[in-house]
């Protein structure tokens, strides 16, 4: 059973593939699509892409557990560096959420003066890779959107 996996913040779908990180860019953790977040808009709220459990949860990505699917969203690449500085968390590790339940605020402006990329991958945890629809690529999206169905 798939389900729908909204965009967490709103911003231009990029293929995993353009991610400056092997990881994501090699689809090693999972099937996905990055987000180049809006950086017109300030700090922006970031909220979950599905329903269910926090697993995991960092200033800078979480993981969230419904229905049997994991997906985790990464805030940037190599912004663990950070320690949290620019990211306020809005959410407890194993609270349960609703898809678009706040989870986490960050400024891409303010992550992206640091140097560090602020594209931010959305991945459906170990998924086969190419393993989900990716029709929305190359399009703009609003936090709540549809990004694409688990696989």
């Amino acid at each position: 059973m798939s389900i729908p996996v909204l965009a967490p913040l709103p911003g231009k779908v990029v293929a995993l593939s353009e991610v400056p990180d092997q990881v994501f860019a090699e689809q090693i953790v999972g099937s996905g699509v990055a987000l180049d977040p809006d950086h017109t808009r300030g700090t922006l709220t970031v909220t979950a892409p599905i329903a269910g459990k926090i697993l995991k949860l960092h200033p800078h990505a979480f993981v969230i557990l419904g229905q049997g699917v994991g997906v985790l969203v990464h805030l940037g690449i190599d912004t663990v560096k950070l320690k949290g500085e620019g990211f306020e968390l809005l959410a407890t590790e194993g609270d349960t959420v609703e898809a678009g339940t706040p989870i986490v605020t960050f400024d891409p402006t303010k992550t992206a003066a640091t140097g560090y990329s602020v594209v931010c991958p959305v991945v459906v945890m170990d998924s086969p890779k190419d393993s989900i629809d990716t029709d929305t690529i190359g399009t703009t999206v609003e936090s709540g959107s549809l990004l694409f169905d688990s696989p």
